[in-house]
């Protein structure tokens, strides 16, 4: 099915608060050694945050972070290489289990931020784009992605690594680690979350372009 695409913005930024909940610092403190945090201003609790993590080695911090968002995901071994790694290279892109990205993203920015500039600058894009069709329907991310092909240039890390799920019916189950976030009101207008290590401004070519879907018969 063919799709008519255009490109509405792209933004780069280096972090996402929203992604932070008012849950998440007050546990985070907790974790760091200041229980008990009695506002519930995401701004205060952050500044909080941050004064509690400056009591510690950035590596130590690294770890108890790692360890409150993914301990499900990652042993206490792979934990402590990373927390030391994360100081050296954007692990956030780097890490091979693409589904574990935009987490390390996260940790990475809010430590970067809390030690200013200790560890690596990580960045996010945002793309708002319209996608139309004859067929209106809501986009899995991995269609989305699909569609977008046309439009991207030869030297895009996506197009190049995945080159088959990319131009063809093949399932793409990478694709939910590339896309951090895909939201949509109406199965037209879209905004897209993703590192800038996947694409960026300079990896589009065309603001508009036909994009196409091959999907199984």
């Amino acid at each position: 099915m063919k799709y008519q695409v255009t490109i509405d913005n792209i933004e780069t930024i280096e972090e996402l608060h929203s992604y932070w909940s008012t849950d998440d610092y007050v546990k985070l403190l907790d974790a760091f050694g200041f229980p008990d945090a009695k506002s519930r201003d995401n701004n205060e609790l952050r500044e909080l945050l941050f004064m509690a993590i400056s009591d510690y080695e950035p590596n130590e911090a690294a770890a108890i972070l790692l360890n409150f968002k993914l301990s499900d995901e990652l042993t206490e071994g792979q934990i402590d290489q990373i927390s030391n790694e994360m100081l050296l290279d954007k692990i956030c892109e780097e890490y091979p289990v693409i589904k574990l990205h935009a987490p390390l993203f996260h940790c990475n920015q809010l430590l970067y931020h809390a030690y200013n500039g200790k560890f690596p600058n990580a960045k996010a894009i945002i793309l708002k784009c319209k996608i139309s069709s004859e067929e209106k329907k809501h986009l899995t991310k991995g269609q989305f992605l699909k569609i977008l092909n046309n439009g991207l240039a030869e030297n895009n890390l996506i197009k190049r690594l995945f080159d088959e799920p990319m131009t063809t019916a093949a399932e793409f189950p990478d694709a939910d680690g590339i896309v951090w976030e895909l939201h949509t009101q109406d199965n037209e207008n879209y905004e897209m979350i993703t590192s800038e290590y996947w694409l960026d401004r300079s990896n589009l070519i065309a603001s508009e372009f036909e994009g196409e879907l091959i999907e199984e018969a």
